[in-house]
C-alpha cells in the first residue's frame, strides 16, 4: 500500500491508523525559540458516524489507547507540519479502512472499519483459547479491539512519522510501518498490544483462506507471515519473560525464536537512531540515552548470535 491505504480488512489484515491526539510538534534540528507550533488533532465527526457503527468507536475513544500514542509522540519528537485524525464515515472515495495521506499530515478513521475490527475480535474471544501470556480480565471483544487497534494505530503512526520526516526506508514501506508499531508498543506499552494484534490477525487469516496470488503480491506481507513477525519482535524484546509463553507454548516456532533477539535489537536501535534527529528539545537528554543504549544492545546481541551461528545452522 504505497498510500498507506488498504483496499479491504480481510485481504490486507492491517489497517491502521487510528486517533492521534493533540501533540505539540517542533521543527527539525532547530533551537527551542525556532520548534514549530503543529499539533496532532483527532477530530471525531459524530454526525458523520453511521447508527451501526457508534458503538465499535465509542469502545476505541473510551479506552485512550490512541492518545497513549499520541502523547508519546508528543514529548519526544517535533514533527513539523499538524495533523488531523478524521473520525469519519465520510471519507475520499475507494477508502474502506483507515488511510494516511501521502504527506503525512492527515489520517482517515472509517467507523466502518472499527465496527469490522471488532467483528473480528469478538469472533476471538469467543472461539480463540486465551494464551496465558494474555490477562484474563482483558480477554473480551472490546478490550481485544482497543488493544489491536492501538498496535494499528503505531503502523499509521510509522507511515505519518516516515513521510513528515522524509525518513529513509532501506526496505519495504510497510514493513517499516509494521515495525514502528511494534517499536513503539513493546517499548511504551508492554506486550498487550503484540499479542492482541497477533491474536486479531490470525483470525484474519483463517477468514482469508488460501493464500491468492493478490495476497503473495502485495506489497504487505501475507497475513500470517505478520503474525510471527509480531511475535518474534515481543519475544525477542525480552527472551527470558516471553520464551516460555510464546515459544514453549507453540505460538512462536522454535526455528524462529533463536532470530528474534537480534531483530528487535535491529529494530529498536533502527527507529531509534531513524527518530533522533526529530527528538523534541525537552526529550533529547532521555532520546539520546535510549538510542545509546539500544544500540549497545544490538552489539551485544549481534556478538551473541555470531557465537552460536554454527550451532543454530546444524539445527542443534
Amino acid at each position: 500500500m504505497s498510500n498507506g491505504g488498504y483496499s479491504t480488512l480481510v485481504r490486507t489484515a492491517m489497517a491502521g491508523a487510528f486517533l492521534l491526539v493533540g501533540f505539540a510538534l517542533v521543527s527539525c534540528g532547530g533551537d527551542a525559540e525556532d520548534e514549530a507550533k503543529g499539533k496532532v488533532r483527532v477530530v471525531y465527526h459524530d454526525d458523520a458516524i453511521a447508527p451501526e457503527n457508534r458503538r465499535a468507536a465509542e469502545v476505541v475513544r473510551k479506552s485512550r489507547v490512541l492518545e497513549q500514542a499520541a502523547d508519546w509522540v508528543n514529548t519526544s519528537l517535533a514533527l513539523p507540519h499538524d495533523m488531523v485524525v478524521e473520525v469519519t464515515d465520510k471519507v475520499p472515495p475507494g477508502v474502506e479502512d483507515a488511510v494516511t495521506q501521502p504527506d503525512g499530515r492527515t489520517i482517515y478513521v472509517p467507523p466502518e472499519f472499527l465496527t469490522e475490527l471488532q467483528g473480528v475480535a469478538t469472533d476471538v474471544a469467543r472461539t480463540v483459547e486465551r494464551p496465558a501470556l494474555f490477562p484474563q480480565d482483558r480477554y473480551n471483544a472490546d478490550d481485544l479491539t482497543a488493544l489491536s487497534t492501538q498496535f494499528i494505530f503505531g503502523h499509521e503512526l510509522g507511515h505519518a512519522l516516515q513521510r513528515q520526516f522524509m525518513l529513509a526506508n532501506l526496505g519495504l514501506e510497510e514493513d517499516a510501518a509494521d515495525g514502528f508499531a511494534s517499536f513503539y508498543t513493546v517499548n511504551e506499552v508492554g506486550p498487550a498490544p503484540s499479542l492482541a494484534a497477533a491474536l486479531v490477525f490470525d483470525e484474519l487469516a483463517r477468514k482469508e483462506g488460501k493464500t491468492t496470488l493478490e495476497g503473495l503480491s502485495s506489497d504487505h506481507p501475507v497475513t500470517q507471515a505478520r503474525v510471527f513477525n509480531f511475535l518474534c519482535y515481543l519475544e525477542g524484546s525480552d527472551p527470558k519473560r516471553y520464551q516460555g509463553p510464546l515459544v514453549g507454548a507453540g505460538y512462536l516456532p522454535k526455528t524462529r525464536a533463536p532470530l528474534c533477539p537480534q531483530a528487535w535489537a535491529m529494530l529498536d536501535h533502527g527507529w531509534w537512531t531513524q527518530l533522533q534527529p526529530h527528538f523534541a528539545a525537552a526529550f533529547k537528554d532521555e532520546g539520546d540515552k535510549d538510542q545509546d543504549e539500544a544500540r549497545t544492545h544490538l552489539i551485544a546481541e549481534t556478538k551473541a548470535f555470531a557465537e552460536n551461528l554454527d550451532e543454530l545452522r546444524s539445527g542443534r
